[in-house]
């Protein structure tokens, strides 16, 4: 069988993008899914991407991690975005279906201007935080996150009794600025760190606002610059979150499987 694909990267934050319209891709194949996405034996990729029609949106994203494994991606999000622009889905705005529901996004100098799902709470873990942006992180304020041992360190709290069975992302953080943060995140589902994780600036982002009373946060990752812009609720509700930044086309190809 040959799969035509093409690869997007958001803050290097890589996937295989599908064009599945019709609806040929056997999405319970997940040994295709880790096949495609091996970085040796495959494609190579954070994740995969297949585009659908649904009706009532403009598209649905369906997102896999590396291993198979489902989630909301932000980074994901926004390349799916660029490549239903690509294909002529959608102009300037789209609305669109993910895992955890609905999503709408902007295309606007040459970013991609995503909005998230509002947030209820932050919560405490010990002296580190967690949040659900759509997928699970734990966030860990560091003084030095360059040099500061993200796998080694976030594959412990990944796999700690705390977040078994189903574990969590892992997200360390350094400030540069007062609206400015340096993230490093450890992926579920990938099993490493990650040159980007969209969800993961966000909830970055969310708690750091919530501290510094703040709601535009310039971030840092490995693979580039995000920003995120929300609004906070009296009650500790987050809402009209946006995930900022951009997305790019590497290449295209076939493969045969």
């Amino acid at each position: 069988m040959e799969i035509s694909f093409y690869k997007y990267q958001g803050t290097g934050n890589d996937f295989v993008m599908i064009d599945d319209r019709s609806a040929h891709f056997d999405e319970k194949n997940l040994k295709l899914v880790s096949q495609l996405c091996d970085r040796k034996f495959g494609i190579g990729a954070d994740g995969l991407i297949l585009i659908r029609n649904k009706e009532g949106y403009d598209f649905e994203m369906i997102y896999y991690n590396a291993d198979g494994s489902q989630s909301m991606c932000g980074n994901g999000a926004r390349c799916a975005v660029a490549f239903s622009s690509f294909l002529g889905i959608v102009t300037e705005e789209a609305h669109f279906l993910a895992i955890d529901g609905p999503h709408d996004a902007r295309i606007e100098d040459g970013n991609i201007a995503l909005g998230m799902g509002d947030v209820t709470a932050i919560e405490r873990v010990d002296d580190d935080f967690y949040v659900n942006t759509g997928s699970p992180h734990h966030v860990r304020f560091v003084k030095d996150v360059e040099n500061y041992p993200v796998v080694d360190t976030g594959a412990s709290i990944r796999y700690s009794d705390h977040y078994t069975p189903k574990g969590t992302n892992v997200n360390f953080v350094s400030t540069l600025a007062e609206d400015h943060i340096y993230v490093r995140t450890y992926e579920r589902g990938v099993e490493d760190e990650t040159l980007s994780c969209g969800t993961g600036v966000t909830a970055c982002a969310l708690i750091y606002g919530d501290q510094k009373g703040i709601d535009h946060i310039k971030i840092k990752a490995l693979g580039g610059n995000l920003a995120v812009k929300f609004k906070a609720l009296p009650d500790g509700r987050f809402t009209n979150i946006l995930l900022i930044g951009p997305a790019q086309q590497v290449f295209k190809g076939t493969i045969t499987v």
